[in-house]
């Protein structure tokens, strides 16, 4: 194989795949990318860890000789961000080695058999719809921040996605940690009726959230089946990631959402952020719990740590229920604020044991729900 690539575009693409590849590896194919170069002068980057795939195409300023051969991800991907800005970098492979050249910079890096390399076999794919990469990233940001890190209920370490007849047929976005719960729903693109209820592990949607950062102007292409997803951004010779689903099934989550809390209150996102983030520099890792008072029209945050003393804070509001008091974890209840992106929030409130329902107002796409603790 012999091919000459712009650095621009060689960095860029790496970038891309080599984040997929894990840094510790016990099988040492899985460690590097895979490059195929064709004779009509595209090259083919690609990386695995066996659960997820990205297969990423570039055209190549000219490929004297096609092939394909492995080499280390990292290790290409840090020569080729230290290259010179606008060189042409050559990547040729002869006995088991690859010779990467650019300007009067020459590399000689150990390569794996072609043959070596572990494909995802994707199988049939029978749902196929089309988002708008902007929707699709808006679906990811609202939801995210609430998937579950705990590795024993791996069944919650992903976004679930699965299509409902509301008022209209819609497509939903839910992640739970146990604590809190992020919600998002859009309408149910063409093509995805008849979906199967699938979760996608949260490595799949960092990696697709940085894809999407560069591809905010079209569609993505979503292809699914019981047990793997592919999403293909830039259309023809864009990148095309591969993942297998989370293998379980997702709590009916539509249960802990309430539906009789009786006391609004509304208050602005900003304001009650910054006052949650004062309050909180005092709490520990014990008293991570910011107690809210709610009185007519403000709300008193207060935290209380046996080691760091007392702090309190009056956020001025829109409250005509009852007075009454219940606690947050001030990180939590932080993470959902960021996600209003408007003047004003709703928080529904029941009483100081049961979960808070907290959205935008009531036609947003996006909801919450944050249980209390006790304080």
């Amino acid at each position: 194989m012999k091919a000459t690539i712009e650095r621009a575009k060689l960095l860029r693409c790496l970038s891309h795949v080599q984040s997929v590849v894990e840094r510790r590896n016990t099988i040492p194919i899985l460690s590097n990318v895979l490059i195929e170069a064709s004779s009509d002068g595209t090259v083919k980057i690609m990386a695995t860890d066996l659960d997820l795939q990205v297969i990423e195409s570039l055209d190549a300023a000219s490929v004297e000789d096609a092939g394909s051969i492995t080499v280390s991800a990292h290790l290409l991907f840090d020569i080729a961000r230290k290259l010179p800005d606008g060189s042409q970098v050559s990547l040729e492979t002869a006995e088991n080695r690859m010779v990467v050249k650019a300007g009067r910079a020459r590399f000689q890096l150990p390569t794996l058999p072609r043959d070596d390399f572990p494909v995802i076999v994707e199988g049939d794919l029978p749902t196929s719809f089309e988002i708008p990469a902007s929707l699709l990233a808006e679906l990811i940001d609202r939801t995210r921040f609430a998937i579950s890190t705990e590795e024993t209920r791996y069944y919650l370490n992903g976004i679930f996605l699965h299509v409902a007849e509301d008022d209209k047929p819609v497509l939903k976005a839910a992640a739970t940690d146990g604590h809190r719960l992020a919600r998002f729903t859009i309408d149910r693109p063409e093509g995805a009726e008849g979906m199967p209820d699938v979760i996608v592990p949260r490595k799949a949607v960092a990696e697709l959230r940085k894809l999407l950062e560069e591809a905010q102007d079209g569609n993505v292409l979503v292809d699914l089946s019981a047990s793997k997803i592919r999403f293909t951004l830039g259309g023809e010779g864009g990148v095309v990631l591969t993942s297998k689903l989370i293998d379980g099934t997702f709590p009916d989550y539509s249960r802990v959402i309430p539906t009789g809390n009786d006391k609004l209150l509304r208050v602005d996102p900003k304001a009650f952020f910054a006052g949650v983030d004062r309050v909180a520099t005092i709490a520990t890792e014990k008293t991570r719990a910011v107690k809210m008072g709610l009185e007519t029209d403000k709300v008193t945050l207060s935290v209380t740590s046996p080691d760091n003393g007392n702090a309190a804070e009056e956020v001025p509001a829109d409250y005509k229920s009852e007075p009454m008091e219940i606690g947050f974890n001030a990180n939590y209840l932080k993470d959902i604020l960021n996600q209003i992106d408007s003047d004003v929030v709703e928080l529904h409130l029941a009483d100081a044991g049961a979960p808070t329902l907290i959205r935008k107002d009531e036609n947003s796409p996006a909801l919450y729900v944050l249980m209390p603790m006790r304080v």
